[in-house]
């Protein structure tokens, strides 16, 4: 037995190694050049345009790296006693009231660290408020343009889903909506501007409709980079908003972080909020957990710190202005849904906001190109390809979102690009159906691959799936 007492764990035997290992003898130049070419097949905003709709992609500006590296923030411990923590309880103080003012709402809590953890305590919330007020309310209405993790958020709340459908222009059909909202609606959620791209024309009466009832608008923040300094959710009804704040207000997120999603509440939510809450004394600024009515916590801590550090100098850095980042992520999206609409269907001919869904739809028809093959071969052209197939009430849906970073240029060179496919597919659809053709990897088994969770499998045995 070792020296420790502890005795060596033992390997499964489904798990052992035949034979040892075939590692290469090679000196460090030639490991750190391998590994810095492998580093250069990952895609990345740093990288390229990353145009993926309801995402908001956006370039993270380094001088927000720079202020979360400050030693005093990089190296503050979790469990540091506040009395030493000023600086970081002042900048999530401050935070909690910007966010507060950008969407017109009372309070917040920075707890939760992404926006489908946002969604599940903002449906908390609700849930203790009318618990608290001796209802039963059973049931949440969300439309069929939704984000996925709003269905799903429903169902670990504990309430049933309700759906509702879209009328021909793109908003919620208002008629089917009536019918299904009651004393056991306990609200609705909601992305405004939608997941189509488009503002909700008749928000106000849709809100008058549920607090009639009784019931609660809440806010899906995914698309709050198309409004901020323009409209407010809080002024449109909305009583619970989450934010994105890896989407809104930049940080460098995908592959599973980092992010954050604070929830923004009406007064009379505020008692329910996660604890410990940030509170200002005669002696500086404290924790309190003295809530009696709240919904306890929703995460170890007070929230994604570094999180908080960029989006606060990202807000901090366009100040006033922070409107003319909304207008320029809308004039930008406008900008390439005009040079586009042309060569592919547009399910609703609107004005969009900061994000727009075309279809591949009559390229399918015609030449039996699909959405999925624009996209792969997009990826030739040195673009990401956009977020496709979705929203699913919109068959073979491309939904792009260029964000207020990018420059002419480069939306020129995208839409270029989507525009030379266009042509492919009735040249030479077989070019697409084969692409990419450029990439390290080409088309693997999908349907394959989502059965068999092996990399080593997918690599070995079908490399390009040709």
């Amino acid at each position: 037995m070792p020296e420790t007492g502890v005795e060596p764990a033992e390997v499964p035997a489904g798990l052992r190694r035949a034979a040892p290992p075939r590692l290469p003898e090679i000196a460090e130049p030639d490991l750190v050049r391998h590994i810095t070419e492998l580093s250069t097949r990952t895609f990345g905003i740093d990288t390229g345009f990353y145009p993926l709709g309801s995402c908001t992609m956006k370039y993270n500006p380094r001088v927000n790296e720079r202020a979360a590296a400050l030693a005093g923030f990089r190296d503050l411990h979790p469990h540091q006693d506040p009395e030493g923590a000023q600086g970081a309880l002042e900048l999530m103080w401050r935070l909690e009231r910007m966010l507060a003012e950008v969407v017109g709402l009372d309070a917040v809590t920075l707890q939760p660290a992404a926006g489908s953890q946002g969604e599940l305590t903002g449906l908390t919330l609700m849930r203790a408020y009318f618990d608290d007020r001796g209802e039963d309310r059973t049931e949440i209405v969300v439309p069929d343009t939704a984000h996925g993790t709003n269905p799903a958020s429903v169902a670990m709340a504990g309430y049933a889903l309700v759906g509702v459908k879209t009328d021909p222009r793109g908003n919620i059909d208002v008629d089917d909506l009536r019918g299904k909202v009651g004393p056991q609606t306990a609200g609705l959620m909601l992305t405004n501007p939608s997941t189509l791209g488009l503002f909700e024309e008749r928000i106000t009466e849709i809100a008058d409709i549920f607090h009639g009832a009784g019931a609660l608008l809440y806010y899906d923040g995914a698309n709050l980079n198309a409004v901020c300094g323009i409209s407010r959710p809080g002024d449109m009804g909305f009583d619970v908003v989450h934010f994105n704040l890896h989407k809104t207000f930049s940080q460098p997120h995908g592959g599973g972080g980092p992010g954050g999603g604070p929830v923004a509440v009406r007064g009379m939510l505020e008692p329910f909020l996660p604890v410990p809450r940030i509170v200002r004394g005669d002696d500086g600024l404290s924790y309190d957990w003295d809530e009696p009515k709240t919904i306890g916590k929703v995460r170890g801590f007070a929230g994604p710190f570094g999180v908080f550090v960029r989006s606060y100098a990202f807000m901090r850095m366009w100040g006033p202005a922070l409107r003319h980042m909304s207008e320029v992520a809308v004039l930008n999206a406008n900008y390439v849904l005009a040079r586009l609409k042309d060569a592919y269907d547009l399910p609703v001919d609107r004005l969009c906001m900061h994000e727009f869904v075309v279809s591949a739809r009559t390229l399918r028809r015609e030449h039996g190109v699909t959405a999925l093959d624009v996209a792969k071969r997009l990826m030739d052209y040195g673009f990401h390809p956009p977020t496709i197939y979705f929203p699913l009430i919109v068959s073979e849906a491309l939904m792009i979102e260029p964000t207020e970073t990018e420059a002419l240029e480069t939306l020129d060179a995208f839409c270029d690009a989507m525009l030379a496919i266009a042509h492919e597919a009735a040249e030479d659809p077989q070019q697409l159906k084969d692409a990419p053709h450029t990439r390290p990897v080409r088309r693997l088994d999908e349907a394959e691959a989502a059965k068999r969770l092996t990399v080593r499998y997918l690599f070995e045995d079908h490399p390009t799936s040709e």
